[in-house]
């Protein structure tokens, strides 16, 4: 079973092998594969009724017989594979942080860490994407972020989103199977419900290092005296927020 996400906001379009077979004429296939009975072996073939992307063969055993692959160099797969079960944990209060991503310094990465972030670079309109946990109560703060749209499935626990606009916020119960979807620069939260773990899977729609602002960044960014004149409070009780940790 595979979770896959597409970079495009339109229709997705795609071309599989047997369509380009079946929708490219008989003599033309025959010259360009060049087989062994030419158009007459090209006949033989039969376009099946379901489309078979999804729907494999009945006969399948039957069909196939070798089915093995030579494992490509590691240099040559790093590009495109990445172990993010395996990777760093980057933890924060309430959850726990698995990143397949660019970054701007690889200082301190490793060789697999290295390449695949430079992969995805050095594309145009790729993707970061990381695994998401929050433990049971815990809190995913508000925070937004200035380069991407995130899209997330939960694969266990359950909780509540929130979307935190101008004069209004949205709050919603996810579980197991759904997907959320956050416009860049959209403040949202997150936070677990359940005893059991909330675990989600979330891309985001850069190929450059994910710019996030959190909530106890901006407001402790902003001095007491202002606050005090927002909120209309004391400045020395500003004090009583903890800093921001790291």
């Amino acid at each position: 079973v595979f979770l896959l996400f597409f970079t495009t906001h339109e229709e997705l379009q795609t071309l599989d092998v047997d369509d380009a077979f079946f929708s490219t004429p008989e003599d033309i296939v025959a010259r360009a594969l060049k087989p062994q009975g030419g158009v007459n072996f090209i006949r033989t073939f039969k376009k099946q009724v379901e489309d078979q992307a999804v729907n494999l063969p009945p006969n399948l055993n039957e069909l196939v017989q070798n089915a093995t692959y030579v494992q490509s160099p590691d240099n040559l797969v790093w590009q495109y594979f990445y172990n993010l079960k395996g990777s760093a944990e980057y933890p924060f209060p309430g959850g726990v942080f698995q990143w397949a991503r660019y970054r701007r310094n690889g200082t301190g990465l490793n060789e697999t860490e290295k390449i695949f972030s430079e992969s995805l670079n050095k594309h145009e309109n790729s993707l970061t994407l990381a695994t998401l946990r929050i433990f049971s109560n815990g809190l995913g703060q508000p925070h937004f972020h200035f380069n991407a749209n995130e899209m997330g499935y939960v694969i266990s626990g359950c909780g509540q989103a929130g979307v935190i606009l101008s004069g209004v916020t949205a709050n919603f119960n996810i579980g197991i199977g759904d997907v959320i979807f956050f416009p860049v620069g959209t403040q949202h939260y997150l936070k677990s419900e359940c005893e059991e773990d909330l675990l989600l899977i979330l891309a985001y729609s850069t190929g450059n290092q994910l710019e996030t602002l959190r909530m106890n960044d901006y407001f402790h960014a902003t001095a007491d005296h202002i606050l005090a004149q927002l909120f209309f409070k004391k400045q020395d009780e500003f004090k009583k927020f903890p800093k921001a940790t790291k």
